[in-house]
């Protein structure tokens, strides 16, 4: 008797690294992932992406437990 391997999506078969997840999920559904600290960005763009962040999902926690202002 012949053994199918079929996998649902997401299960078996190979992963996709996680920048190719949010480059995926930019260019098909216009989703945009960024950390604040990529070293790709600009101190502006950094700034940028915290308050945007800030203003969608309230202040975030730092570490150890402070947050600024």
């Amino acid at each position: 008797m012949k053994t199918m391997r079929w996998h649902p999506p997401g299960y078996g078969g190979t992963r996709r690294d996680p920048d190719q997840v949010k480059h995926d999920g930019w260019h098909e559904q216009g989703l945009f992932a960024v950390s604040v600290e990529d070293d790709r960005l600009t101190w502006p763009e950094r700034e940028l992406v915290e308050q945007l962040g800030t203003k969608l999902y309230g202040q975030r926690k730092r570490a150890g437990g402070t947050q600024d202002g």
